[in-house]
Formats: C-alpha cells, structure tokens, sequence
C-alpha cells in the first residue's frame, strides 16, 4: 500500500554503525521511507560518497533530503558572514545535487536586534545573490527549504518562511512543527491549532509534498530550549497523533523528518500511530 505520508530520521539511525552515506539500506530494512542527511558543521561528504548515496536511497527507496550547515544567516549585518552563508548553501546544493537531496533543509537566520522586516529585506538580497552564484557554478538541480526556527529572536516563523518560498523559485517550505510548538509557548495544544498553518501554506503555496520535522520539546519564554522522545509527549508537546489527524483529513502528502533523540525509533512509533489511524 502505498501511503501519504513518509517517515524517517534527522541522521543516521541510532544504533547503525556503517558510513553514513550508506545508511538507506539500514533504514529501510526497518520500515522507515526517508533519510535526512546531516551536514550542520559543514559540506564534508565528497562527490563519491554522495553518488553512493544517491544509488543506495534510489535502490532502497529512500526519499533523501539533506540538512545544510548551521552556520547559515540569510541577514547577517556583516558582509563577510552574507557572502560565508552564500558558500554554505552553494556546498550544500552541490552535493545535494550529487546525492539526489529532494530538499535542502536550512535555517534562515536570525533578526539580530532589527526589525523583522528589515530582516526579510536583506535575506531577499542575499538570495538572489545565491541565485546568481549558483548560475555562474552551473548547479541547477537544487530545492532549497527554509525551516521554521523555534527561537523568537530568530528569523523563521511560519509566514516568513512561506513569505520567502513564495518569493522564490526552488525554495519549498520545512515545517518544524516542534519548533512553531516552543516558539509559540505552547502553540500546538490540539488538532484545530494545525489548520493556520496549513492554511497559510495552501493560500501562498503550491507544492506536491510537505516536508516537516517532528519531535517533542522543552521550550521557555524564548522558545526552543530541548528536543524530547516521543515517550515524553504527555510531559512535552506536541502531539503527532494531532498532526497525522490533520494530514489525514485533508488529504496532504508528508515527509515527516523525526528529531527526537530516538530518531529511527520513534520514527517507526510515528508510522504505526499513522498506520493505525488510517
């Protein structure tokens, strides 16, 4: 049966012990339909590694998106920083573009005591720079996706990210659930506190399939502070059966990406709580 939503890890499972470029077969002998590649300290996987990896996930069917280093602010105040996040992201959509990466998962930056607006501006600009930049390297098989940010001095939230991918060609949207959760003190408390969000992605937005991440999380009065298991859920929101709910009843095709520190473990949890409700 072939099903809406796919599920899978932020990283190599947790007790998988090979070359991460090699994980597919490992996690779909578990069950699991998706991979995301972690690269938060830098683009280190080179161009073999990366075609490996597209083979294996291809002969696996393992859908692969990649997460782009951390180190990334699309409105950073200094130009050497703008011109340093450019590289990241070029290193990124080159070996995505090697491995096959669906999405090249980021996380926009930060408002750095501006207004957000002003934030937005200069993050435009240092995009289309990209975009010139990646021309010139001749890359042209890339969809970056701007995550949600769980901090509230951090560019991220649900209409920025939208704004930004609405603005753009090959930008898609990340949904960090958890993230809108901490950044919002508690957003996601129930089922109807989805339909917002997934109607401002619908009235900007035409995509085939939303990519999301999913785990519980500790948050304070600035937001994310700790991922938590999925066992943690009745201490820590949110809630995953109040999300797949949604995406149920509305028909929308999901990669839900697991952050939990049971990556691939809950992971599994989430799709038999998927597989059950359908």
């Amino acid at each position: 049966m072939k099903y809406n939503v796919l599920f899978g890890p932020a990283g190599s499972p947790i007790n998988y012990k090979g070359a991460a470029y090699k994980a597919s077969k490992y996690i779909s002998e578990e069950g699991l339909n998706s991979y995301e590649y972690q690269s938060p300290y830098g683009v280190r996987i080179g161009e073999n590694a990366a075609n490996t990896l597209k083979e294996e996930s291809e002969k696996h069917d393992i859908l692969v998106s990649m997460h782009a280093p951390y180190y990334i602010n699309l409105c950073a105040k200094e130009e050497s920083k703008l011109e340093k996040s450019i590289g990241h992201l070029i290193a990124a959509a080159r070996a995505g573009e090697w491995m096959g990466a669906y999405r090249l998962v980021f996380h926009p930056g930060a408002y750095l005591n501006r207004k957000p607006e002003k934030a937005m501006e200069i993050s435009k600009n240092t995009v289309n720079k990209l975009f010139e930049e990646l021309e010139a390297e001749g890359i042209e098989e890339f969809t970056f996706a701007p995550e949600t940010t769980g901090k509230r001095t951090q560019l991220g939230n649900v209409g920025e990210v939208v704004e930004l991918c609405a603005t753009f060609d090959h930008f898609e949207p990340t949904i960090d659930f958890a993230h809108v959760h901490a950044r919002g003190r508690g957003f996601l408390n129930k089922k109807e506190d989805y339909n917002c969000i997934f109607s401002t992605i619908e009235d900007q937005l035409d995509i085939d399939i939303l990519h999301c991440h999913f785990t519980t999380i500790e948050y304070g009065q600035g937001g994310e502070v700790k991922h938590h298991t999925l066992a943690e859920s009745d201490e820590y929101g949110p809630n995953i059966e109040d999300l797949l709910s949604v995406l149920i009843d509305n028909g929308w095709k999901a990669n839900i990406i697991c952050e939990t520190p049971l990556r691939d473990e809950d992971s599994l949890k989430m799709k038999q709580i998927y597989e059950n409700m359908i």
